[in-house]
Parts: C-alpha cells; structure tokens; sequence
C-alpha cells in the first residue's frame, strides 16, 4: 500500500482559495457599463456638431460648473471650442446621483489626466463615496 501525502489543513485550502479568489478578481478588467436610451439621447446631443479626435492623457483643469454628468460612465468636460469626453474604466458608480459631487485633485500640474484618481462626496454630509479612475480623455472639437 503506498503512502499518500496527508491532505493540507481545511483552514488552509480556504485561506489559499480566498487569496486566489481576490487576486483574480482584482486582476480582472473593469467593464463598461451599458448606456441607457436616454443617456445615448444626451450624450449625442451634447456632442453634435463636434468632430472627434484622438485620444489624449491630460486636459486643462475644468471648474465643476463646466463639468456635465451624462451618466455613472460617461462625464463630459467643456472648453471654449472642445468637448472632453470620459468615459472611466469600470464606470464611476454614483456620480449621476445628484447629491454626489466629484473631487478631482490636481498634483502640481493644471491638469486633470489619465490614471488620476476622483473621489466621490455627498454634498449633504461630506461623507465620501466610492472613487473612480479617469481614463483617455477624446476631444470633440466644434468647426469654426
């Protein structure tokens, strides 16, 4: 009879189970969310008449009364003559409920970039919310 290797303690194969569970979970890519009729309604409202270019890192810091809300996965940013949109990775649940607001920090540059990390607020309480990570910023750009 041969000798088998005792099995590993149950509280073992958990713990390792665990660990794996949440390393493939971190790991795996963020997905967009679906936009509604109605925010694809807004959205390409908002948009036309603007010809889109190519994706960019950074865009000039925007006060929020510039900064539009079409959805939890869609944020546009308005220039004079440029349109920026956002579209977070894995979206930024809770920022189209209106007692939310966006914090955006600004680190030496005047400029809001890709990678940056925004924090939610609720405007009642002060009490922070979640946090959502901007992506390429697309220009659309008005004609002259």
């Amino acid at each position: 009879m041969k000798n088998r290797p005792a099995a590993p303690p149950i509280g073992l194969s958990a713990a390792l189970l665990g660990c794996l569970l949440f390393v493939t979970a971190c790991s795996a890519t963020p997905t967009q969310t679906a936009r509604t009729p109605e925010a694809s309604r807004d959205l390409a409202k908002a948009l036309a008449g603007y010809t889109k270019g190519q994706p960019i890192r950074c865009i000039p810091n925007y006060s929020s009364n510039r900064m539009q809300i079409i959805d939890d996965g869609t944020i546009l940013f308005r220039g004079n003559r440029t349109i920026y949109l956002q579209t977070p990775p894995g979206g930024c649940f809770g920022i189209s409920n209106q007692l939310n607001t966006l914090v955006t920090r600004v680190w030496g540059t005047n400029r809001l970039c890709q990678g940056d990390i925004n924090h939610l607020v609720d405007v009642n309480t002060g009490i922070g919310g979640g946090a959502c990570v901007f992506g390429p910023f697309t220009p659309y750009t008005k004609p002259n």
